[in-house]
This record gives C-alpha cells, sequence and structure tokens, in this order.
C-alpha cells in the first residue's frame, strides 16, 4: 500500500514537473525567433546607391581587311565613311574610288563602369549596319565612343574576334555557324574621359532598394537607425535616405562608411507570387503563399482520332459506269481518366502545396491550369504571373 502510494505522488511531481519545462520553454523560445522572417542578406544584395551605375557609350565607324565579305555599292554610307577617313588622312579619294568589298560601316557598343579612370580598357561590342556578308576577320579603325551627352568618353580600334563558327557559301547553299555579323574586341576600348560620380548630395546618401517594398525599406531604416541612430529615413518603398555622421562626410572617409552600411544584415519583405511559365513548364511558388480551403479536382481528357480510309470495288455483274472508290472511315475514341476530389485546408505551406497537388499526379501545365483555376476561384491569395 505505502509503495502504490509512492508511485502515485512521483507520478505527480513528475507531471508538475514536465508542465513547468514546457511552460518554461513556451516563455523563453519566442526570443530566439527573428521578428522578420528567417532569412537575412546584405544591404549591399538588395540596394545600390544612387548615381553609382554603368554608363552605355556608341560610336559607328570602320571596319577593314574583310575577305570581299563586306558591304555593297549599294550601301553608299560606307564609301562616304571611308572617303570621311582618307580626307583626314590627307588623301583626296571620291567614294568610286572605294569600290571593294574588304570594308563595313558598324556601329560600336560598350558599357562603362562606374569609377573607369582614364587608362582603363573595357570590351567593345561591334554589330554591322550595312549588308556586310561576315566580319571575320576584320579590323576596327579609330573609333571615338560618346554618351549621352554626347561628349567623348573612350575610343576603340583592333581586331575583331567572332568567338568560333564559320561560314561557306556557294551558288545554291549556304551554311552558317554562330552570327558572323557582329563581333566583339576584348578590351579593345580605352577610357579616355572620366564620367563624374557623385555619392554625397545635400551631405545625403540615398539608396535604391533593387525590388520596391515599403516592408524592406522599413526594415533597413531600422537596421541603420541602430547603428547610427536617427540617420536613416525610409522616403518611398524603393529609397532610403541615409545622412553620415559628420566624421564621414569627407572624400576620405565617406567610402568607410558605406562599406559598414553594406554590411548590415536585413530581412527582405516578400511578396507571395506564383510564377508560371508555360513555355516550358515550370513552376516557381513563393514561400508566402497561401491558399483557402479549396477541393480540387483534375481529371484528364484523352481524345484519339484514327483515320482508315477503305477501299471499294464494285462488285461482280457491276454496271458499266461502276468505278472503284475510296470511302473514309474514321474511329473516334473518348477516355476520361477518374478524377479524385482533393481538398487544400486553409494556411497550408508550400511544401503541403506541393503534396497536395502532386497526389493528383499531375503534370507541370496541369499544375498551371490548376493555379490559374485557384486563383479565379479567389482562393489563392499572392500574385498569379504568367511568363
Amino acid at each position: 500500500m505505502v509503495y502504490r502510494i509512492n508511485f502515485i505522488m512521483n507520478k505527480y511531481v513528475f507531471r508538475c514537473l514536465l508542465t513547468i519545462i514546457v511552460l518554461t520553454s513556451t516563455c523563453f523560445i519566442p526570443a530566439f525567433i527573428p521578428v522578420h522572417g528567417r532569412v537575412n542578406t546584405r544591404i549591399k544584395d538588395i540596394a545600390s546607391i544612387q548615381g553609382i551605375r554603368d554608363n552605355y557609350l556608341f560610336g559607328y565607324g570602320l571596319v577593314i581587311g574583310l575577305q570581299g565579305t563586306g558591304d555593297t555599292t549599294r550601301f553608299g554610307f560606307t564609301r562616304q565613311l571611308a572617303k570621311n577617313i582618307f580626307e583626314k588622312l590627307g588623301s583626296v579619294t571620291t567614294k568610286e574610288d572605294l569600290d571593294s568589298r574588304n570594308i563595313a560601316a558598324v556601329m560600336v557598343t560598350a558599357k562603362i563602369p562606374p569609377y573607369a579612370r582614364p587608362g582603363s580598357r573595357m570590351d567593345v561590342l561591334i554589330s554591322s549596319i550595312g549588308d556586310a556578308e561576315s566580319l571575320r576577320g576584320g579590323v576596327l579603325l579609330h573609333t571615338t565612343l560618346q554618351g549621352i551627352d554626347n561628349k567623348a568618353y573612350a575610343i576603340a580600334q583592333g581586331p575583331l574576334s567572332l568567338g568560333g563558327g564559320f561560314l561557306a557559301s556557294g551558288e545554291a547553299q549556304e551554311v552558317r555557324k554562330n552570327i558572323s555579323t557582329t563581333a566583339n574586341i576584348p578590351n579593345g576600348a580605352v577610357v579616355e574621359k572620366e564620367i563624374p560620380i557623385y555619392i554625397l548630395q545635400e551631405n545625403k546618401i540615398r539608396f535604391c532598394l533593387h525590388d520596391a517594398d515599403f516592408t524592406t525599406a522599413i526594415r533597413m531604416m531600422d537596421v541603420v537607425n541602430a547603428m547610427y541612430p536617427d540617420s536613416a529615413k525610409a522616403i518611398s518603398a524603393a529609397e532610403v535616405e541615409i545622412k553620415p555622421p559628420q566624421e564621414f562626410r569627407t572624400m576620405d572617409t565617406i567610402a568607410q562608411f558605406v562599406s559598414k552600411i553594406e554590411k548590415l544584415p536585413v530581412t527582405p519583405g516578400t511578396t507571395a507570387k506564383v510564377v508560371i511559365n508555360e513555355r516550358t513548364g515550370t513552376i516557381v511558388v513563393g514561400e508566402d503563399v497561401k491558399i483557402s480551403t479549396v477541393a480540387v479536382a483534375h481529371g484528364p481528357l484523352t481524345i484519339t482520332i484514327t483515320e482508315r480510309p477503305e477501299v471499294v470495288q464494285p462488285p461482280p455483274f457491276a454496271p458499266e459506269g461502276a468505278e472503284t472508290r475510296e470511302v473514309p472511315r474514321t474511329d473516334i475514341k473518348v477516355e476520361e481518366k477518374k478524377a479524385m476530389l482533393h481538398v487544400i485546408p486553409t494556411g497550408v505551406s508550400v511544401s503541403e502545396i506541393a503534396r497536395a497537388l502532386n497526389v493528383l499526379g499531375v503534370t507541370p501545365s496541369d499544375l498551371a491550369a490548376i493555379f490559374q483555376a485557384i486563383k479565379e476561384a479567389s482562393a489563392l491569395h499572392a500574385e498569379l504571373i504568367i511568363m
């Protein structure tokens, strides 16, 4: 009897201890859960400083040294361009003197990175603007590259590289591999003038989010203010304005301040999206996608049509005008598989959505149709994007 009482008492004490452990863990565990989600990234990965960007340059020039694959005489711009170049060199010529297909007029484009200094090199892209057959083996002459302000910032020149491929043609057939009317020159342009970049505007730096989102902008503002109080302000869903402390407002120290800001971790806000590419059958479902309770049934319908024409000959002792004819015979078979009604509960996760739809045994194209139907039923709480 005493033993039984002790057992009951020990069981009671065990239950009390277990209840205390559960209550204690419930109180302390939430303190370790991030407030804004689970994925952190650096500010430099989701935002960039306004004013620091690539700039595009362009110009037109002349490619020489082609093996009879250049522009024809019908494209007079090429001859006029060559005439202008020879006149700059002190040679007086006419367009009729340049009756050759070894030259071609091209457009030259390049992308100059920020902070490119005079003497820096960059790649250029060459594209034919005439009726040239191929630019293989050509050399680009001195070409000035200008910006949108019509000022010259770089000079391009050098042998063209088509990156492999070939062209073989005859009177009746042509075989070609890769595009031979575009080429590039690695490090073919030299920067002659620096594009000015101004980071500080009225002693402020403005970060532009790659994906505009009010939640992300507010979180970024809070993170920066935690390190530099009252320095950041979210002025829109895509811009956060930061006022550096007094000791970081010089050209020698602003780089240190920007480096510290870019390393700060932020949890970006995400928009619930379902992206469907019908051409490739690719479906991407975001983490925050939710579906209300909905019942889904999907049964594929297969229709098979077979044509089996028959030849009918006239019977013996048929009339004189009887002849053999082909009679069409068509077999149509309709097969509809049994569709199971599957219920998807409210607030399921992405993995549960995938598991529920996989139970139906559907293909990616069928999944696209199901998501569109769920959206039409107002049960899909996400943005549906069809590419």
